[in-house]
């Protein structure tokens, strides 16, 4: 585990997987179909992990492709905008096209409409990942969505070789979404492998469920991967907390109760949260409470990336809390 936590230390992150647009329907409460105004922002699982980092202090660099057109433009607009490195991102002419996710900010029938059709973000290639510099970050992470399709897929375990060549600790979130993958069964076989090449791995418990090949296998699952000496699995379980397995040992956390306003985002700022606080010091048990305080802060806000807390931010909701669930 020394060399995994090490690299998170060096506070250097190149992030595999996608940048999109959120329109989220605005005010609070308002549903999409009867919104007169939505709100803008950057969207998209890696780049708000991105966004969450960087506002925690962190280094993080976007690696993916975006499509020639305006919607990409305002991506790299707000990519600049709240300090993410761009320089490992190509454009691609042609017909594909940026991810767009139109949500709201409500819990109760909830709606997230994303359109992934001729997705840009899948048309990274190895050649793309050959010019990346893996040596300049001290740890990868790769989100689950970029195993999809080709060549992403091939594209993303060439970087995960080339990282793990160069000494670089691979982080792994699980991150499925079924309406990606063309089906079920290419799905679990291609996350495992990924899983089996990752140093730390994030998901919660139906993902490990889906891993296993049924959701009542999914922490037996999550045991097996982290029974290879060095790895953490970090197992998720909604309201319940998380269990933290590594080295033959394991402890449990709870969460930080809040109003939500959404359901969305909890997960890449509870990975920014983890790993930007481990970053700066904290132990293993502290830093998985302070991604989860994290995840607690974005859905009691609208939007994901304009919701990610930063440092004071977080310590000043740490303060004021009245604690964890046990």
């Amino acid at each position: 585990m020394t060399a995994l936590m090490d690299g998170i230390k060096g506070n250097r992150f190149g992030v595999l997987g996608r940048a999109g647009m959120d329109l989220f329907a605005d005010p609070i409460g308002e549903k999409s179909e009867d919104a007169d105004a939505f709100r803008a922002d950057l969207g998209g699982s890696s780049a708000n992990i991105c966004v969450g980092l960087v506002k925690l202090g962190s280094r993080a660099s976007l690696i993916t492709s975006v499509s020639d057109d305006a919607v990409a433009r305002f991506c790299l607009n707000r990519l600049a905008h709240y300090g993410v490195d761009t320089s490992n991102i190509r454009v691609v002419r042609g017909e594909y096209r940026m991810s767009l996710a139109i949500y709201e900010s409500r819990t109760e029938d909830f709606q997230n409409v994303i359109y992934r059709n001729g997705a840009v973000d899948f048309q990274v290639t190895e050649e793309d990942m050959d010019q990346v510099d893996f040596n300049s970050f001290s740890a990868v992470i790769s989100a689950g969505t970029v195993f999809a399709a080709e060549p992403s897929r091939s594209a993303t375990f060439r970087a995960i070789d080339t990282a793990r060549k160069a000494g670089v600790p691979v982080i792994f979130d699980i991150d499925y979404r079924p309406y990606s993958w063309p089906s079920t069964e290419v799905a679990s076989e291609v996350l495992s492998r990924a899983g089996d090449a990752s140093d730390l791995i994030v998901g919660n418990d139906e993902e490990f469920g889906f891993m296993a090949g049924g959701i009542n296998k999914g922490f037996a699952k999550a045991q097996e991967l982290a029974a290879k000496p060095g790895r953490v699995v970090i197992y998720k379980m909604g309201e319940k907390g998380a269990i933290t397995l590594m080295d033959g040992q394991e402890f449990q956390t709870g969460i930080y109760p809040v109003t939500a306003v959404k359901p969305n985002g909890a997960g890449d700022s509870f990975m920014a949260g983890l790993l930007a606080s481990v970053a700066a010091g904290y132990s293993l048990k502290d830093a998985v409470m302070r991604g989860s305080a994290c995840a607690s802060i974005v859905v009691s806000q609208p939007g994901c990336a304009p919701a990610m807390p930063t440092t004071e931010q977080l310590d000043t909701f740490l303060a004021t809390h009245p604690g964890p669930t046990a």
